[in-house]
């Protein structure tokens, strides 16, 4: 059995509190950026179309996810204390609001823009992983999105969670675990068959990501639904994307070159 121990403060500056998640986070934006530019360029794009796009896909994300924690976890709290919803230090992101969002951003822009979306979508597809490796990283440091009460060898206790000290699943590693599959799946996937048709690769990036997804909520602990209810919010979330991939891959899956 572990602890999670760490502190979730990274430093603190004069009147501001810097976290290990606002930290993970930027890294990862920072780390995602850097390749896009680079795959990008080598795919016929500019830079200045990469990072306009980024900006589009970092506020798009950071929207949608506050909206889909409100939504989809909390739309009573927030209903009657509105003006907790610009918060966003004070907790309360939502990965499929996440989703959802940089869905809408991503659309948008390739549409004002009149890009080739489906080119753009296999491309963002390889680095995006990095995202769910360091948020999950984040929310380990902040003992949230904790896993169901456990009781085997690697279980952990949270000390600041507010029914410590049961023993839980460390649900946030298994994700880390995932998306660091996911990244070595898409990289392998991207160089193992360039003349792929556009969409294939962003098929399967769809496929592997919300069926693990859906799979791992079996261990997360019960957010929005009671725990009489075969299904937890996040799974329901990820049914919808999942058939959506399903249809993409089975358009796309006899294009390889």
């Amino acid at each position: 059995m572990f602890v999670d121990n760490l502190n979730p403060i990274a430093f603190v500056f004069g009147p501001f509190v810097i976290r290990w998640y606002g930290v993970f986070l930027g890294l990862a934006v920072l780390i995602i950026s850097i390749i896009l530019i680079k795959l990008f360029k080598k795919n016929g794009f500019n830079e200045d179309t990469t990072l306009s796009l980024i900006i589009w896909l970092f506020l798009g994300g950071i929207i949608g996810a506050r909206l889909g924690h409100i939504l989809f976890y909390e739309a009573s709290y927030y209903f009657h204390n509105p003006i907790e919803i610009p918060f966003i230090n004070h907790g309360g992101l939502s990965s499929h609001g996440l989703a959802i969002g940089l869905l809408i951003s991503f659309f948008l822009f390739a549409k004002i823009k009149n890009k080739d979306w489906k080119k753009m979508a296999d491309l963002l597809s390889v680095p995006l992983p990095i995202l769910i490796i360091f948020v999950r990283l984040g929310n380990y440091f902040n003992s949230e999105i904790v896993g169901r009460a456990a009781n085997v060898p690697f279980a952990v206790l949270f000390p600041n969670y507010e029914t410590y000290p049961i023993p839980r699943h460390p649900v946030q590693i298994y994700e880390i675990l995932i998306g660091i599959a996911l990244l070595i799946l898409m990289v392998y996937l991207y160089k193992k068959y360039p003349q792929k048709k556009p969409l294939w690769l962003f098929s399967c990036f769809l496929i592997a990501y919300f069926s693990t997804r859906f799979l791992v909520e079996f261990t997360k602990e019960y957010e929005g639904l009671p725990p009489s209810f075969p299904f937890t919010i996040g799974q329901l979330l990820s049914i919808p994307f999942i058939i959506w991939a399903i249809i993409l891959f089975k358009t796309n899956k006899n294009h390889l070159g």
